[in-house]
């Protein structure tokens, strides 16, 4: 009876009060459109970060008799095999050996015009290392030793590229984060203030409720559902044009960009459960927060 109380109060004063119902809605619905908007994109841009540094490896030469005097020996090449696996270097995924005639069958498709007038095969033997993260290409570098003495002529992984795939990854990650907290507080804030004007325009009457016995909580009841219905029908709305926006607008934008199978966005069924949850808890925070002063009767 009481719960049935509080939501026919909360409901006569969203229609009483039609132009704050409406602004507290819309304000949601923004709000929500928006981060949205941000999980979408900042979900997909991590995605294709992480998809880049997949890519990152490590590549180990050895030695042939241009770059060390003398061609490694198969006991060499088996030592740095048993050097390279994850029980010695646990950042290793996996490890692929690179035979030297394989090497120059992938440089002839690569650049046939710079392999026609080769009297021979100058490549090396090598080592393809694919890391667990990318971010460990340079540690697991540092663990293997060159040198003639162990036949290993150099080990290269990009470092410059690496480094500026890594930062360019680094920055996605806090700019999407920062952008949220951001969003989630602004989102708040506006939430707060609109439904403060309601709240303003009925301070008499929750001083009437006070004098005469009310508790706190249930002068804030109707107060945080009215905030609770706003924000879940401005979220709702929200989830309606993000839908009709993947809808209509992604095909077009992803016709003109490139883009890879491995990248991708949060799942939007997620996402919509995120923005209702979001919507509902940012609308009940913001008129219990805004209406505490207000109790101080």
């Amino acid at each position: 009876m009481r719960f049935r109380t509080l939501v026919g109060e909360a409901w006569r004063s969203l229609a009483a009060n039609a132009s704050t119902t409406i602004a507290a809605t819309m304000t949601v619905l923004i709000a929500m459109f928006i981060l949205g908007l941000s999980i979408g994109l900042g979900t997909w841009a991590i995605s294709w970060s992480n998809h880049v540094k997949k890519e990152l490896v490590v590549n180990a030469y050895m030695c042939t008799e241009l770059s060390c005097g003398k061609n490694a020996t198969r006991k060499q090449e088996n030592q740095l095999a048993n050097l390279l696996t994850q029980k010695n270097i646990p950042q290793i995924q996996s490890v692929k050996f690179v035979p030297k005639a394989e090497a120059l069958k992938i440089m002839q498709k690569k650049s046939p015009e710079l392999m026609q007038s080769l009297p021979g095969n100058p490549l090396p033997d090598a080592f393809e290392i694919t890391p667990k993260r990318g971010e460990d290409v340079a540690l697991i570098a540092s663990k293997i030793p060159t040198g003639a003495a162990v036949g290993i002529e150099k080990v290269t992984y990009g470092k410059q590229t690496a480094k500026r795939i890594l930062r360019v990854a680094r920055v996605i990650e806090i700019v999407f984060l920062l952008a949220v907290v951001v969003l989630l507080v602004a989102s708040i804030l506006l939430i707060a203030n609109t439904i403060r004007l309601s709240i303003f325009s009925r301070r008499r009457e929750i001083e009437v409720m006070k004098l005469v016995g009310a508790t706190n909580w249930f002068v804030r009841g109707p107060f945080m559902l009215e905030g609770l219905i706003c924000g879940l029908a401005g979220a709702v709305i929200a989830v309606i044009l993000l839908v009709l926006g993947k809808a209509v607008a992604l095909p077009a934008i992803l016709g003109h960009i490139g883009h890879s199978s491995d990248a991708h966005a949060l799942k939007f069924a997620w996402t919509a459960l995120i923005l209702l949850g979001f919507g509902v808890l940012l609308g009940a925070l913001g008129s219990g927060v805004t209406i505490r002063r207000f109790l101080r009767v």
